[in-house]
């Protein structure tokens, strides 16, 4: 039996997004039990909808877009690191053996209180720029956090993306780690493979070493 945990948020009409994205849309437009050849499911929705990675061009003018993604960085051994500051990942609590190419996604309060929740909310828990430095710092390849942003709403939003791009790391957002334990796992995440977009929804699963 598999041992893979899903940690993607479930995608459907009406999710939460980020303020000004249009909403989210997930209908069948045919249907077999009303006489069609086959059921088809039409979506819109925007890139960063969801369990979802950034891509550099995100926030830099000549960064590379999601078809450029080197599947490294979403595949392979990652540690979930518990944060316990309510307000944002800061360099007091991250790991004082950090290796270079490793993948970290932050648990935080926002898994248990405001991922699921039906409305947007912007006080969730975010990662700091100085947080972001130190991460760069420690030569780390991946980062991900358990809501929308990997900044804050209105504190270091441009910032934290800008230092964690403009030095290669990519980035994993809208996380739902409420049924993880922090500690080491296997990662895989496979974005969509969207030419010339500076994001992509995906499919985030880990499992236990």
């Amino acid at each position: 039996m598999s041992n893979w945990i899903d940690i993607s948020v479930p995608v459907h009409s009406g999710m939460v997004v980020w303020p000004g994205d249009d909403a989210v849309s997930v209908r069948q437009v045919m249907k077999l039990e009303q006489g069609d050849a086959f059921n088809l499911t039409q979506c819109s929705f925007s890139a960063h909808t969801g369990t979802h990675v950034d891509a550099p061009c995100h926030f830099l003018p000549d960064g590379a877009a999601m078809d450029a993604l080197p599947l490294d960085a979403m595949l392979g051994p990652c540690r979930v690191i518990q944060i316990l500051d309510p307000v944002a990942v800061r360099p007091a609590e991250l790991p004082a053996d950090l290796r270079p190419g490793e993948r970290v996604l932050f648990k935080t309060v926002n898994s248990s209180r405001y991922n699921l929740l039906p409305n947007f909310v912007d006080n969730f828990v975010y990662v700091s720029k100085e947080a972001a430095q130190s991460l760069v710092a420690a030569g780390v390849r991946t980062v991900g956090i358990d809501y929308l942003s990997v900044g804050g709403f209105s504190q270091d939003l441009a910032e934290t993306h800008l230092i964690l791009l403009g030095a290669g790391v990519w980035i994993i957002e809208g996380l739902d780690l409420s049924n993880i334990e922090p500690g080491r796992y296997d990662l895989a995440c496979l974005p969509l493979r969207l030419v010339g977009a500076d994001g992509a929804p995906a499919r985030a699963v880990l499992r236990p070493l």
